[in-house]
């Protein structure tokens, strides 16, 4: 009896049981939302450890623990979970959690079509993260009724064969504009078929042990008999019958990734043991037994294959149905067993080699990745990063995909070796060096403040000398610790190990593309929001959407500006009018006061000749006093209307800031100009009060104004 090479418990299998068990052993009320894997027996044991199996979610207990079994639920199980105030342990294996992900992404992008059983948990629980608008094919002749879609996206259950997989990627190619695959196929399950296969062609008779319920325990009997081996399918060693192996010299024993390894240990004695009997029954066989009777036994056995119950199951097609000698097995077709091939292909490691692989385990000092081969590959701590972490969990997580090299196909310890480091070294390598040659900018993390710059993470360590940060002096690098940044590659010397990066570099040609733009958008008249960068004596420096203008101190406000603090400050928004603007030389001509309201429009009405009004002496001239009646609006009171006697000097009167009364002489409003006097304004003011009526005609008598007198009185 021969027992295959891979067999038993997968790793996300393991991961689950082992953290059901944990949980059991920390809380009192702990229950699996459905069967933790598909597998009885293991259900049966994890109950008698006080973990029951709950189908319907409005039975969980409040404030009770559920495990998410390793096939993983849907979102709107999780909501659910959430609202019955829960404790929820996600036991879901990291394959089937990386489906997840890339359907929830995918899903908002494009169509989906998911590869698999349409009634199993796992599928079900994808085509939740998915969307509503995914669709679920079994197999090509379901895809070849699909509609045509531009574009889809594929993906797989974890326990499909890769056959049947790309067979629908065939036929979803034939009629969509763009198939992106993405293969999420579990590398275990692979294995497992690998093995089954290579055993099956070795053997009289091939004995399959797991869950009735477990698609993958399901596959690997199906793969048995389609290499024209009698196979069988049974849960348990009780399943077994003698007359399977009768005639048989050799037979074969494998079990699906949710078969714990006492189960097969039971199956694998019990075969051993009904060998050892049908031996010595062929030994004491009468003579006389009908040579016919037998041939119809065999024939019977080669025809069946027995479910858990011992019930026979229909031949699947395309299995020899013949009669099959114990010492040789007809050869199977061979664009079958091509096929079959394919679907379990185990890749073939050396040294130096990259290859993409899944994070299954994240351990203190090593993380687990799953590369297809026949074990885990190992990656040591120190082989994460070319950078200093505090732990493997700052640099991966469970069901990341990964690049690594493989260090060793096998140490001391017949381990795996593999070193992430090294991937995304030499992966960086080949990108830095094709970023040199076509001057196309590369984005890394800033890493750390080493004396002269930044180190900065692009695969590999690359240094960018704070001179080379930004386009001015920074003062205080490490605040681009941990931040994203995009520079170019201005010096490469892989035997030196030497890079060297400018931000600087692309900070200017985003800024000249910037400007560019923006000149190209400005026109002369055009109002547009902009920041106050710098301020100097004859104006304000004015950013508006990348381009510096110039804004004028005699174009900041309507009336006389002495310095432009006085009016704006560093950062400022406001807004201006573009005056002038010479796309050639960059030059842009800025405004303020053309975007507020110009009060000469309203001196008339504000202001009417003869009246008297308030004003601030502003400046003094040898001709006269300029007085500001409100912001914007200034009039001259000339030398010869400050006083009713001579003056020798405008100083002797008037003093600049002195608030004083004056009268409206004329106003010019097209010309800016307001002529003003001191001189009437005090007239009116010690002229009388005047009781009297006004004579409007000069031909009144005094008797009738002195009656009018009398009549007011």
């Amino acid at each position: 009896m021969r027992l295959a090479k891979e067999a038993g418990f997968c790793f996300g299998v393991t991961r689950a049981v082992e953290i059901a068990r944990n949980t059991a052993k920390e809380e009192n009320q702990v229950y699996t939302l459905g069967p933790l894997i598909h597998n009885p027996q293991v259900v049966e044991k994890l109950a008698q450890a006080g973990i029951k199996d709950i189908e319907n979610m409005a039975d969980i207990p409040v404030g009770s623990t559920v495990i998410i079994p390793s096939h993983g639920v849907g979102p709107e199980v999780m909501a659910k979970l959430e609202e019955l105030k829960v404790h929820v342990v996600d036991a879901t294996c990291t394959f089937v959690r990386r489906a997840q992900n890339l359907a929830h992404d995918l899903g908002r992008r494009t169509q989906i079509v998911i590869v698999g059983d349409q009634k199993h948990p796992e599928v079900r629980g994808i085509i939740g993260y998915a969307g509503e608008q995914a669709l679920i094919v079994e197999g090509p002749d379901q895809a070849e009724l699909l509609d045509s879609f531009p574009e889809v996206a594929v993906l797989a259950q974890t326990t499909q064969p890769l056959s049947n997989f790309q067979s629908v990627i065939d036929v979803l190619r034939s009629k969509t504009g763009s198939v992106k695959v993405f293969n999420t196929i579990c590398h275990a399950t692979g294995m497992r078929q690998q093995a089954a296969l290579e055993l099956s062609r070795q053997v009289g008779v091939m004995v399959v042990a797991g869950g009735i319920t477990s698609a993958n325990t399901r596959r690997l009997a199906e793969l048995s008999r389609e290499s024209g081996t009698p196979t069988y399918h049974v849960e348990t060693a009780r399943d077994l019958k003698a007359e399977w192996f009768k005639g048989i010299e050799v037979a074969g024993l494998t079990a699906g990734a949710s078969t714990p390894n006492w189960i097969i240990e039971e199956v694998q004695t019990r075969m051993k043991e009904l060998g050892e009997v049908m031996v010595v029954d062929e030994k004491n066989e009468n003579s006389n037994v009908n040579d016919l009777e037998a041939e119809e036994v065999k024939a019977d056995v080669s025809e069946e294959t027995v479910n858990v119950s011992g019930r026979p199951e229909e031949t699947p097609a395309g299995t020899d149905e013949a009669v099959q000698d114990s010492n040789t097995k007809d050869e199977p077709d061979a664009v079958s067993e091509e096929g079959m091939e394919e679907t379990v292909e185990v890749k073939s490691l050396s040294p130096g080699q990259i290859v993409r692989g899944v994070v299954v385990q994240v351990g203190a000092d090593e993380v687990l990745v799953d590369v297809g081969s026949k074990s885990e590959g190992v990656v040591p701590f120190r082989e994460l990063s070319a950078y200093e972490a505090a732990s493997p969990q700052d640099i991966v997580s469970l069901g990341d995909e990964i690049e690594v090299t493989v260090v060793k196909v096998e140490d001391d310890e017949g381990r795996l070796i593999l070193s992430k480091a090294r991937a995304d070294a030499e992966k960086a390598w080949v990108d830095l060096q094709a970023h040199l040659d076509d001057g196309s900018p590369v984005e890394g993390v800033v890493r750390e403040v080493i004396k002269g710059g930044l180190l900065v993470d692009v695969g590999l360590r690359a240094f960018m000398p704070a001179s080379l940060v930004e386009q001015g002096y920074v003062e205080d690098l490490n605040k681009y610790v941990g931040v994203e940044v995009k520079s170019r590659v201005i010096e490469l010397n892989r035997a030196r190990r030497k890079v060297i990066l400018s931000r600087k570099a692309v900070l200017e040609e985003e800024r000249a593309l910037r400007k560019q733009s923006v000149l190209e958008s400005l026109e002369e008249g055009q109002t547009v929001r902009g920041i106050v960068r710098r301020l100097t004596n004859f104006g304000a420096f004015v950013d508006v959407g990348g381009v510096d203008g110039l804004l004028h101190i005699s174009e900041m406000a309507w009336y006389r500006v002495n310095h432009p603090s006085d009016v704006l400050n560093v950062g400022d928004e406001i807004e201006v009018r573009i005056l002038q603007l010479d796309r050639e030389n960059e030059k842009i001509s800025l405004s303020l006061k053309q975007v507020l309201p110009d009060p000469w429009k309203q001196v008339v009405e504000n202001y009417p000749v003869g009246s008297i009004v308030k004003a601030k002496v502003v400046r003094l001239a040898p001709f006269g006093a300029f007085v500001q009646l409100e912001p914007g609006v200034e009039g001259l009171v000339h030398i010869s209307h400050l006083a009713d006697h001579h003056v020798e000097s405008t100083g002797e009167i008037v003093h600049e800031g002195e608030e004083i009364s004056v009268k409206v002489l004329s106003v010019e409003p097209e010309e800016k100009r307001i002529r003003l006097s001191i001189r009437e304004a005090k007239r009116e003011a010690r002229k009388p009060r005047n009781t009297q009526p006004e004579i409007k005609d000069e031909n009144v008598t005094i008797g009738e104004v002195v009656g009018d007198i009398f009549e007011n009185k």
